[in-house]
């Protein structure tokens, strides 16, 4: 029988840790690179923007700019769509609220903390 070398496969798992980060090999509880990686580089300025360009001339509000992971984004885009009584998502980094609630959104965006304005035109 043929001994396999540990050092060709990582470890994924341990009886003691639980799951290990391929990325740095420590437990996932105390992983580093995941929340280095997680915060986009920005200015720190939620920038709230109205699109119709391609849609059909439907206007759609987009937000960009937000420090936040995929599910937090998410949970936001829910908090948004319910305040303004609408439909829209969450995809790439943005958010996408149908209709025109620009100020709506900057309402909810400042009592939220986020430093928010308007962009273009």
């Amino acid at each position: 029988m043929k001994k396999s070398n540990s050092s060709d496969a990582p470890v994924v798992y341990s009886s003691e840790f639980g799951r290990i980060c391929p990325g740095c090999a420590k437990p996932v509880k105390s992983c580093v690179c995941r929340k280095n990686s997680s915060q986009p580089a920005g200015d720190g300025v939620v920038r709230v923007r109205r699109e119709s360009k391609g849609r059909g001339g439907k206007t759609v509000m987009v937000v960009t700019g937000l420090p936040l992971d995929a599910t937090a984004l998410t949970a936001l885009a829910g908090e948004l769509k319910r305040s303004c009584g609408c439909g829209g998502t969450a995809k790439d980094g943005i958010i996408e609220i149908q209709g025109d609630h620009g100020e709506q959104i900057l309402a909810e965006l400042a009592k939220r903390g986020y430093k928010a304005k308007r962009a273009g035109g």
